[in-house]
């Protein structure tokens, strides 16, 4: 079963080159803050481009159950009616969050600062994934935070009724856990500073300022020194959220396995924080084309033409995951069909997302006929050029979106067709992903139930 559902087998089998514009819905992780910095400003904030997946839905959910008014006005357009920083009302029942670590751990962020207590649960994946990298912080600020064993949701959080600022050293690379700790940080009095060795996707930031709070970031020795002075009075603003590069990945990298192929993908999200597989892709041969450079919403923006060609597996700087760490399933999934080795270091992140990605990814391979190797945080895949792959298995997709979406855009370019045993959960984060693929050739459908078993 999946998280919302019965499970919805999909099958992926290669065929004719993909041709078109792929039209990628809005980045995820700009649409969540879009919609929590909104209703924590003083006023209306207008969204337009924004993700509607069951992901940032139950993000926009969880604020109307803290008070703001959060209304859809048109596809992709909403309306945030904010209650201000330190004005979340009490929630009358649960918060489900369900398969959205990232929404989960920076609403739990948002109201950890203020004297209410709500209660935090998930789908079956979210309940498996450790929160307490959220919840330790948090308690620095004066939070209470009950839940099972292993810092595991279900949680409930009360907010501390005096906050004091913070300051806190990340212990791993997560822009959730930055993110969390900053928005606590605005309803306590004075500077709350995160340092993090390795800088992360730095969206919050960016929101933070246009939404008017004072941000600072400097880089010293100790690593990224980012400040927030806080109590600020948030301004509401007009946002125009990019499209996703997480999401845009999978057609770009559709693109490159799928022979002949030439796909234009528009207007994509390219923040430096963000934008590691690209720069993955152009060193290992990829022609991929950078159009139409540009800034929308604080955000640098390019459309991309992609086109088959050769590739060649390299080692992928392990300081370069945190700018690409969603993006790595896919990846694995292309250094099949390129020549040679593709290394990949320092992911041990993989193991704690939606799924343990490291293990699902190398299991799904080798199922596929996949020559490679894995460890703790690593993962090396040994590829031998296009055609090479097998295919003919069924994957399991962990509940786990990524997953699912990897394998299916392996099945374009295996020899035989690739089925995952559940692609229901595509729909948290890509809602349009079969529809799209499809309309650019791709052969991807729904199975039977049985060709799944």
């Amino acid at each position: 079963m999946a998280g919302h559902g019965a499970a919805k087998p999909m099958v992926a089998t290669a065929g004719a080159p993909l041709r078109g514009a792929a039209e990628i819905p809005g980045d995820k992780s700009v649409s969540h803050r879009s919609l929590i910095l909104g209703a924590l400003s003083l006023g209306e904030t207008r969204i337009t481009g924004l993700l509607e997946g069951e992901d940032v839905l139950d993000t926009g959910k969880a604020m109307r159950a803290f008070g703001a008014t959060v209304e859809r006005t048109s596809p992709g357009a909403w309306t945030v009616r904010g209650v201000g920083v330190g004005g979340f009302q009490e929630p009358e029942d649960v918060i489900d969050h369900g398969n959205a670590g990232t929404g989960v751990r920076l609403v739990m962020g948002a109201m950890a600062t203020t004297d209410i207590t709500a209660t935090f649960t998930g789908d079956a994946s979210l309940r498996r994934r450790p929160m307490g990298r959220i919840i330790d912080p948090l308690a620095l600020f004066g939070a209470e935070a009950r839940g099972r064993r292993g810092g595991r949701l279900p949680i409930t959080l009360t907010g501390a009724a005096n906050p004091l600022p913070v300051q806190y050293t990340t212990p791993m690379p997560s822009a959730q856990v930055k993110s969390a700790v900053l928005l606590a940080g605005l309803n306590a009095p004075g500077e709350t500073v995160v340092i993090e060795r390795e800088a992360t996707r730095d969206h919050t930031e960016r929101m933070l300022r246009g939404f008017g709070a004072e941000v600072s970031t400097e880089v010293t020795a100790e690593g990224h020194v980012i400040t927030l002075r806080g109590q600020p009075e948030l301004r509401p603003q007009t946002i125009a959220v990019p499209r996703d590069p997480s999401s845009a990945a999978f057609p770009v990298v559709a693109a490159l396995l799928a022979e002949g192929s030439d796909v234009l993908v528009p207007g994509i999200g390219l923040n430096p924080t963000r934008a590691g597989l690209y720069d993955t892709l152009v060193e290992m041969g990829a022609d991929i084309t950078f159009e139409n450079r540009r800034e929308e919403g604080g955000e640098p923006v390019a459309d991309l033409r992609v086109r088959f060609g050769p590739l060649t597996g390299i080692e992928v700087p392990p300081e370069r995951a945190p700018s690409m760490i969603d993006e790595y399933p896919v990846l694995a999934a292309l250094a099949a069909t390129a020549e040679g080795t593709t290394t990949m270091r320092g992911i041990r992140e993989l193991r704690v997302k939606e799924s343990d990605r490291i293990d699902a990814m190398a299991r799904g391979l080798e199922a596929c006929g996949v020559t490679l190797e894995e460890g703790e945080d690593f993962l090396i895949v040994h590829g031998r050029g296009p055609g090479s792959v097998a295919g003919g298995a069924t994957v399991r997709s962990h509940l786990d979106h990524r997953i699912a979406m990897a394998f299916l855009c392996l099945g374009l370019a295996a020899k035989a067709p690739i089925t995952v045993d559940d692609g229901g959960p595509i729909a948290t984060s890509f809602p349009s992903f079969l529809p799209l693929m499809r309309a650019l050739g791709a052969d991807i459908r729904e199975a039977a139930p049985e060709t799944a078993a």
